[in-house]
């Protein structure tokens, strides 16, 4: 029957009783099988896992600091694997560590989803997220930069400043290189060596 179709007879399932077999185009099956190869492998290959450990009662301003680094290692399709470290008498408190692994999963939520629940090992407590479908992620901390968060508008001044400057220093530069020849001189043509200026006092009569 393949043959009159000219087709070909492969086994799908050798393990089944009784072996499964299929009637189809051997090339184009190949090739089907390969790409199915290639995505499955894609797919599982996915980005980086990173670290991003935070202090309980850690300073505001770093805490932001970090935040943004792990968006930013999520905007890049990376997992991200948070430690939160107890150090001495904090470890009494462990509500403190549970309380800041909810708001970092908050503060994230627009970027990846959480897929290892914050569990406590030893003097930690460690939770892993992974980054959402690229369509679906919002950044919160886009704008946060340099230790600060950045106005869009600003920043763009801010180039435009730098890029004036930078004209006007290259302007004064090539002034400076014009208006001094290699004896000193001023802008002027430099006069022969044998002329001489013309003296004061030959105009007393």
């Amino acid at each position: 029957m393949a043959r009159e179709r000219g087709l070909d007879l492969i086994e799908i399932s050798a393990s089944a009783d009784p072996p499964v077999c299929k009637i189809v185009d051997y090339g184009k099956y190949k090739y089907e099988q390969e790409k199915k190869k290639k995505e499955a492998a894609k797919s599982q290959k996915g980005g980086k896992l990173k670290e991003m450990k935070f202090r309980i009662g850690i300073d505001p301003h770093d805490y932001t600091i970090k935040i943004a680094h792990a968006e930013e290692f999520l905007a890049h399709g990376d997992k991200v694997r948070v430690q939160l470290q107890f150090k001495g008498r904090q470890m009494a408190h462990q509500e403190l560590g549970y309380e800041l692994a909810r708001r970092i999963r908050t503060d994230l939520e627009g970027m990846g989803h959480v897929d290892q629940e914050p569990k406590m090992a030893g003097r930690n407590i460690n939770m892993q997220i992974s980054p959402h479908p690229e369509r679906q992620r919002v950044r919160k901390f886009a704008n946060f930069k340099h230790g600060k968060f950045i106005n869009p508008e600003e920043e763009d001044n801010t180039h435009e400043s730098d890029h004036e400057s930078e004209l006007a220093a290259e302007a004064m530069q090539q002034n400076g290189n014009g208006s001094v020849n290699g004896n000193g001189a001023g802008n002027g043509a430099a006069k022969p060596k044998g002329e001489s200026a013309p003296a004061a006092d030959n105009a007393r009569g």
